[in-house]
């Protein structure tokens, strides 16, 4: 009986060796849930997210771009901004996006509290100057409140709303994909059309852009390697950030957590499916035709990346007073 024991300890041991050295090798990992670090912040950063009072127009919120209900994006080519300005660049997902090694296409962004300020003070965007954002706020008592209980201060600053709304957004994760829990040995959470998908995935190459915990988002690459990018669109890239030539069309390499609730495609949204977004990057980046069936396999595996969506109380945002500052849709 002590030697059976000590027989299936060891074989236990042994199986789960072998299964961590598997998941070792795979060059995706899986996601793990959001650990909030500070919930009063998480909480007022989300109202902070969903306020549109933070625009000019006092219509336009950070969800208008990236909406949580659509894959942390607006599902068109490119956004919609002040006075129905159409942006130059199509709006990336917000999920997951704090595991990217930058924001935004071109990686002009370190992090996500440097993101969070741009649209607010963009005049495609949402039009507004972060002082008079934070003016809207502070005219508001409940927000004065939150604030103070969040940072301890009695005056709001842009760093305030910044750090806030990036620690909403370091929550929006999204684990528990059908791929992730195969990862973590769940051989049933995916079916063999899928796997093969996922074979392909690797052995054409797909995986040395995208791979990691995000399957994307930790390096930029230039679209367009073996045949060039077609495009009418003037954004091109990182070039815009170092002001060099050979940037040109370098763009941070987009998460595929999620990917088929993230269309229309690449930068300039010019893709509207799946399986054209496997075949032009077959043929641009990698010099390869897929087949129908290998087309079908990559876009089934690719599916099984959309994982467990952010789910929350919307918050009830606080109403304005008299003297808060009046939006000007038109101006």
């Amino acid at each position: 009986m002590i030697l059976k024991t000590l027989f299936t300890a060891l074989l236990s041991c042994n199986l789960f060796f072998f299964s961590s050295v598997s998941f070792a090798e795979e060059p995706i990992k899986p996601i793990k849930a959001a650990v909030p670090k500070d919930k009063g912040m998480v909480e007022l950063g989300k109202m902070l997210f969903f306020d549109p009072r933070l625009s000019k127009s006092g219509f336009i919120s950070c969800n208008s771009c990236h909406n949580l209900s659509m894959g942390g994006t607006d599902n068109i080519k490119t956004s919609i901004g002040h006075k129905w300005q159409q942006g130059p660049i199509n709006a990336p997902t917000v999920l997951n996006s704090s595991m990217n090694l930058a924001q935004f296409w071109d990686g002009r962004a370190k992090g996500l509290k440097e993101q969070a300020g741009g649209p607010i003070a963009n005049p495609g965007e949402m039009a507004f100057t972060h002082k008079l954002a934070v003016d809207v706020l502070h005219s508001i008592p409940q927000y004065r409140g939150r604030f103070k209980q969040v940072f301890g201060a009695e005056n709001i600053s842009i760093d305030m709303v910044t750090d806030a709304i990036a620690a909403f957004e370091e929550t929006l994760v999204t684990p528990d994909s059908r791929f992730d829990k195969w990862l973590k040995g769940d051989k049933e959470a995916i079916d063999q059309a899928e796997l093969e998908g996922y074979k392909l995935f690797k052995e054409s190459g797909c995986a040395s852009c995208h791979h990691g915990t995000a399957v994307g988002g930790a390096s930029f690459q230039k679209l367009g390697v073996l045949a060039p990018y077609k495009t009418t669109s003037k954004a091109e890239g990182r070039k815009e950030v170092t002001g060099k030539n050979t940037d040109r069309f370098v763009f941070k390499v987009p998460t595929l957590r999620n990917i088929e609730l993230t269309y229309p495609y690449f930068h300039d949204g010019a893709v509207a499916t799946l399986e054209e977004a496997v075949n032009k990057m077959g043929q641009l980046q990698l010099g390869i035709d897929f087949s129908t069936e290998e087309n079908a396999k990559i876009v089934a595996f690719l599916k099984t990346l959309t994982g467990k969506q952010p789910d929350f109380k919307l918050p009830a945002l606080p109403p304005s007073v008299n003297e808060t500052p009046r939006p000007v849709p038109f101006d």
